[in-house]
């Protein structure tokens, strides 16, 4: 008879810890605030007290993209047909800035309405269970996946694939999923290339992959900005933060700190800002990235 080992009754009891603090099945409190963090490890949602988002009216240089973002994310709050989006482009241009900002003008004029669900791209695994806890909810759900892409060896976009079109089930009609990516394919070129030349069928290995780029209704592409739209981003926000400035010194900094970080773009712009109001005495609430 094998003897039991001296640390077995403690692992027991630690075991015991864990299992009893998972919350079980069905048990997440979607009305606990407008915005959550989907914690995989704990299978539960973590509420969001407040979301760093800009104001929607200030966002400058990205009019198409934010009106057909906004509208087709009122739809779906009011209950019609709307499509899975996916947010592509260039860097610092506002993707998840605009998903935040667009959440929290729907909030903000229809309180409970909606509410935001940020899910991390290393738990997209877990994702058919959380849409299984979402599927009954009282609410609508908006998914966000922010900065997604993949590289060579995973498997969770399979996941992925399969909630945004197919499977038996499919995604619940009260969830909609939003992604941001620098990449319009998900996939970075060079991996995609090298399936293409290793795979015995190389049509059918790349097509597995560009696929999932498909599953999104709308691709909302976002593009490097030049230095009119720049300075009017800077202007946008220096107006709406009333910093005391005058216009041709405003312009004058911005293009010059445009300059020694080698970019333009909205991040840039709003690093600016906030390195100009510390110099002005000024408090600014941070936004998203």
């Amino acid at each position: 008879m094998t003897e039991a080992h001296p640390l077995a009754p403690l692992l027991a009891r630690i075991a015991a810890a864990l299992e009893a603090d998972r919350p079980p099945p069905g048990s997440l409190d979607v009305a606990a605030a407008d915005a959550f963090v989907w914690q995989a490890e704990r299978a539960q949602l973590k509420p969001v007290a407040t979301v760093r988002a800009l104001p929607l009216d200030i966002l400058r240089g990205i009019d198409h993209v934010r009106d057909t973002l906004e509208a087709n994310t009122r739809r779906f709050a009011d209950g019609l047909p709307a499509n899975n989006a996916l947010l592509w482009g260039a860097r610092g241009m506002g993707k998840s800035s605009l998903v935040k900002a667009v959440h929290g003008a729907l909030v903000a004029e229809r309180p409970g309405a909606l509410a935001l669900v940020e899910i991390h791209r290393e738990d997209l695994a877990g994702l058919p269970e959380l849409l299984d806890r979402l599927r009954t909810g009282p609410r609508r759900f908006l998914l966000f996946c922010d900065d997604l892409s993949f590289d060579a060896g995973e498997s969770s976009y399979k996941s992925l694939k399969a909630v945004l079109e197919g499977g038996l089930e499919g995604k619940p009609d009260n969830v909609l999923f939003y992604a941001t990516s620098n990449r319009r394919h998900l996939m970075p070129r060079p991996i995609i290339d090298n399936e293409r030349e290793q795979a015995i069928h190389p049509g059918e290995a790349v097509e597995e992959k560009v696929s999932l780029s498909d599953r999104f209704g709308l691709w909302l592409g976002f593009h490097a900005c030049d230095q009119a739209t720049f300075l009017d981003m800077v202007r946008g926000y220096a107006r709406h933060f009333a910093l005391p400035i005058d216009g041709d010194a405003l312009d004058r900094a911005a293009l010059e700190w445009a300059q020694t970080r080698g970019a333009r773009s909205g991040r840039v712009a709003w690093q600016f800002i906030q390195d100009l109001a510390g110099r002005l005495g000024r408090d600014l609430a941070t936004p998203p990235r």
